[in-house]
């Protein structure tokens, strides 16, 4: 890959590294924010409602699972910006062949080929 490339992907991956950090923050918050209350925005007078409980703890469930997938991604974005920096990116970690430019332009992050993917994933 040219140096050029890199660069380019190099970029790509920074500007989604920040982006994300920037989402994790603001995902933390509503995950770790109370439950219950006049600051959940609930419907009735009664801070605690059992519905207006469960539905606080949805939302922190389905903010902590949104927190945990924007960790994983922002952690495979540095590990992509890492392998940028030791010389091995778009090159499969499985099986060692160049990773196509078109899915390097899809998933920047990427560590696989498109065949070692899904062989990983089923």
């Amino acid at each position: 890959m040219t140096k050029a490339g890199l660069e380019k992907y190099r970029q790509e991956l920074l500007a989604l590294s920040g982006r994300l950090r920037g989402e994790v923050t603001h995902v933390e918050h509503e995950a770790l924010r109370k439950t219950g209350g006049e600051g959940s925005g609930n419907l009735s007078n009664v801070p605690t409602h059992p519905a207006d409980l469960a539905t606080d703890n949805f939302e922190q469930e389905t903010a902590v699972s949104l927190l945990e997938n924007q960790e994983q991604l922002l952690g495979q974005c540095v590990a992509a910006l890492r392998r940028i920096g030791d010389g091995s990116f778009g090159t499969c970690q499985e099986c060692g062949k160049q990773i196509a430019s078109e899915r390097l332009s899809a998933v920047p992050y990427t560590s696989y080929c498109v065949d070692c993917a899904r062989q990983l994933e089923s």
